[in-house]
């Protein structure tokens, strides 16, 4: 976390905020059965009930537990549960079974988010400026959880034959396919990247320092790849041509038999896709997602481009507004949705970069077990830049810096492609 002294929000308006933030969890759940919550498809997702535990076991844990005095824990038992990666806090439980805890209830678990509720909330005005910091990191912590809450379900429902529908999507309105993807000249020379150390913006410490980079003459995409121009890819050969792909990707392809985006299936000479609301025609005016940065990057090689760096990217958002796009607001239908016309670089889709995701100059993790929240993980991932669908609206920045493994493509992933002049 990078928050400057007197950054916080006032204890009323953080109070709201983290009210906010833990009703819209709730609601996101609120379609599912216990059963629904308490599934896990593969080692990299978690169920429903884990993310509703997890997040409120670090509110409790690290605000109530640390800065509370008398504080007792709701149940001494769970933190081993739901402790997630910090070896500072001890032995935890197996990710890969974390589908096996049948037990605690999901009602159970909402009993004890509604304890910590009304317990952080009545211990706020009182709190040191150091948990009122860290009552923050846990709002934008728990913001990156409700988009990892809806894909994973969104996983765990794709294995299931009945390929259920948790909300009935809106009817689909034809909209005309975009024209050809226009350029954007980049900014040259040296540029400021990173966050900044002044002001009211809360930034995850990974975000920092804030540094001058170097950028060579490049452009970027207006818009973000669609279906329609990936299903060309698909058409021409994309995925049986190695000539585009790096020898990790292909590797990848040919061992897991990859031909198209996660959730793909084609059927009847017409593509379809799988969402939270049930199996539908592939939209080909919408943003491709649901790709790995192995298919960007073979996509990028395969249209004569290729994909961006993280400061290339973060020099050309700066200027638009993080809140705009098509972003998480309630609970409801989420996917991505064709353009509405202009450059977008926020909502719809994640958008890979070329950039490792590494430590900035200068960067050092904050003490204590948080300092575990981001640095540790700087080894083998790839930056993902923007938001998606998905995401709470106000959660990004141009700054921000979201990472996963190169093969990994269960979240809402996507393309925007760059070109060097």
């Amino acid at each position: 976390m990078r928050t400057e002294t007197g950054s916080a929000p006032a204890p009323s308006a953080l109070g709201a905020k983290f009210l906010h933030i833990r009703a819209l969890s709730a609601a996101l759940v609120r379609p599912l059965s216990d059963a629904d919550a308490t599934i896990q498809s593969m080692d990299d997702a978690s169920p429903a009930k884990w993310h509703l535990a997890h997040t409120t076991w670090f509110f409790e844990t690290f605000v109530l537990r640390d800065h509370l005095p008398g504080y007792v824990l709701f149940d001494a038992r769970w933190p081993f549960l739901f402790n997630s990666y910090y070896e500072a806090e001890g032995q935890r439980h197996a990710r890969p079974r974390r589908g096996m805890l049948s037990r605690p209830a999901l009602d159970e678990i909402l009993a004890w988010r509604a304890h910590v509720d009304a317990a952080l909330i009545d211990a706020l005005p009182a709190l040191p400026p150091a948990a009122v910091e860290l009552v923050l990191l846990g709002c934008n912590h728990e913001e990156q959880h409700q988009e990892l809450l809806l894909t994973d379900i969104l996983h765990h429902f794709s294995v299931n034959p009945l390929e259920p529908a948790i909300w009935q999507g809106a009817p689909k309105v034809p909209v005309a396919m975009p024209g050809p993807i226009g350029w954007i000249a980049g900014p040259e020379g040296l540029v400021q990247v990173g966050a900044g150390l002044g002001g009211s913006a809360f930034s995850f410490d990974c975000e920092g320092p804030r540094h001058q980079a170097l950028l060579a003459p490049h452009a970027l995409a207006d818009r973000t790849v669609t279906n329609g121009e990936w299903a060309a890819f698909i058409a021409d050969g994309g995925y049986r041509d190695p000539r585009h792909w790096l020898s990790d990707g292909w590797a990848w392809v040919q061992k897991e038999g990859i031909e198209a985006p996660l959730y793909w299936q084609q059927g009847q000479g017409a593509w379809t896709r799988f969402g939270l609301d049930g199996r539908r025609p592939v939209d080909p005016a919408a943003p491709v997602t649901h790709v790995s940065l192995f298919e960007a990057d073979a996509y990028a090689s395969w249209a004569g481009a290729r994909l961006p760096t993280e400061f290339e990217w973060e020099a050309a958002a700066s200027a638009h507004d993080p809140a705009d796009g098509n972003q998480l607001d309630a609970a409801g239908p989420v996917e991505p949705r064709p353009s509405a016309g202009g450059p977008a670089f926020f909502g719809d889709v994640w958008e890979w970069t070329g950039s490792a995701y590494r430590p900035y100059p200068g960067f050092r993790p904050a003490e204590g077990a948080v300092g575990e929240y981001n640095g540790k993980f700087m080894s083998g991932q790839f930056v993902l830049r923007g938001s998606s669908c998905a995401t709470p609206r106000g959660h990004s920045r141009a700054s921000y810096r979201n990472f996963f493994y190169p093969h990994q493509r269960w979240q809402f992933t996507g393309v925007r492609l760059a070109k060097d002049l």
